[in-house]
């Protein structure tokens, strides 16, 4: 769905209150009883001024009302989640404006953002479940206890999981994005001026960034950890110019145009996307390692026609690194953390029914998509591409040679005006 943003300004303390009981009360329910709403909101109109805030809410989408169901009820929608999100973010003054949407797919929604001061970050939102959750759904076997919010738990699970992970690798300095804040099933981190590999069509040395993501997928491994999906979307390259060294007078040499257009630069990949991301001693390991590294040799070979002489890398020799050395084991010290194998089982089973579901058992790799930005969904339509792109747009165009239309500048942010008497 398209996060809009507009009626945040409107909304009142009352109204937030109500939409907290909704949420509070989805937990156990899949429509949640009128009456409940009223009892959990406890507001000091009674049950007429709850029926107001009701109306606004649902007004604009962030509360739903179910023709069919058995009783008067509302369902919380994935707008209401996200304005409850934003709402602790402007609370704790994390966020202060929204821009552009700079990815978009079938499990998470990228949005610029900014906070007081300007500063630029990136707010995923995962949708774990928007697109398959019906299907998710028929197969309950985690999800008994969880029938009412058990989209919300899975997105929720996402986010948690994929903030704990990136903590635990900027912690070891691994290439990632800096993991600001989490709240509900939303991450807010720093923003990085990069675009995804799928995007690039030169690098000066294949051969070295080749080496460079092998490197980091064995790297992953010592630590107890492999990717899952480790591919051309989920690898964001952030070129760096070299600057000229001065002569030996002191000034800057003089260049023609044929060598400012051979300029060096050096890039630099950055890791995303991990939900997904599992142990090296889960039951498919060798076979999600040996998938990201045949994600890196198909593309290198396609797109740069690169490959690598080297054999390999395998899954055993792999396993026999993982803690050497006093390497810190990180998918131990995440699960020590307070991630529990029960979440992570039950994120597991919803990503592999959602790829099950699509056909997509060989991965699908999450993509920046600037040609989807401006696409108006429903609730709970359904998109295409899953991505997580942070980009500049001012830069590398000669890059993308498989796009058609360069990604739209980051319009004036929309402060959110939220009111914080709830």
């Amino acid at each position: 769905m398209k996060l809009d943003t507009k009626a945040m300004r409107h909304l009142t303390a009352e109204d937030w209150r109500v939409l907290t009981a909704v949420e509070i009360g989805s937990r156990n329910h899949e429509v949640i009883p009128t009456p409940l709403i009223e009892s959990l909101a406890k507001l000091r109109g009674g049950a007429s001024r709850v029926h107001k805030s009701i109306s606004a809410l649902a007004k604009v989408g962030l509360i739903a009302r179910l023709k069919e169901a058995k009783y008067d009820g509302y369902r919380l929608t994935y707008g209401g989640v996200d304005y409850l999100a934003l709402h602790t973010y402007a609370s704790r003054k994390q966020v202060y404006s929204v821009g552009n949407r700079i990815g978009v797919g079938k499990e998470s929604d990228i949005l610029v953002v900014a906070d007081d001061q300007g500063t630029q970050r990136v707010l995923k939102i995962h949708r774990l479940g928007r697109i398959s959750f019906r299907t998710v759904k028929a197969n309950r076997d985690y999800l008994r206890k969880r029938q009412g919010g058990s989209w919300m738990y899975l997105s929720r699970l996402a986010a948690e999981k994929e903030f704990a992970f990136m903590q635990a690798l900027r912690d070891e300095g691994f290439p990632v994005p800096e993991p600001i804040a989490q709240n509900r099933h939303t991450v807010l981190m720093q923003f990085v001026d990069a675009f995804p590999l799928r995007q690039i069509s030169e690098v000066p040395d294949p051969a070295a960034l080749y080496a460079e993501l092998i490197s980091l997928i064995l790297r992953l491994a010592q630590h107890g950890l492999i990717h899952g999906d480790f591919n051309e979307f989920n690898i964001l390259i952030k070129e760096e110019r070299e600057k000229s060294k001065p002569s030996a007078k002191g000034k800057e040499p003089e260049q023609t145009i044929e060598q400012d257009e051979k300029e060096k630069y050096t890039v630099t990949p950055i890791l995303i996307d991990f939900p997904q991301m599992v142990s090296m001693d889960h039951q498919n390991a060798e076979m999600y390692f040996d998938r990201d590294v045949n994600c890196v040799k198909r593309f290198f070979e396609r797109r740069f026609h690169f490959v690598s002489t080297q054999p390999g890398p395998f899954f055993k020799d792999a396993k026999k690194t993982v803690g050497k050395d006093g390497v810190k084991r990180l998918d131990a010290a995440v699960e020590a953390s307070g991630f529990s194998k029960k979440a992570l089982k039950d994120l597991e089973a919803a990503i592999r029914e959602q790829q099950a579901s699509r056909g997509e058992q060989d991965g699908s790799g999450e993509e920046y998509d600037a040609t989807s930005m401006d696409e108006d969904e429903d609730e709970d339509g359904e998109e295409d591409e899953d991505g997580e792109g942070h980009a500049s747009t001012d830069e590398l165009d000669a890059k993308r040679g498989d796009r058609e239309a360069d990604a739209p500048s980051i319009p004036d942010m929309k402060s959110l005006l939220i009111s914080n008497e709830t």
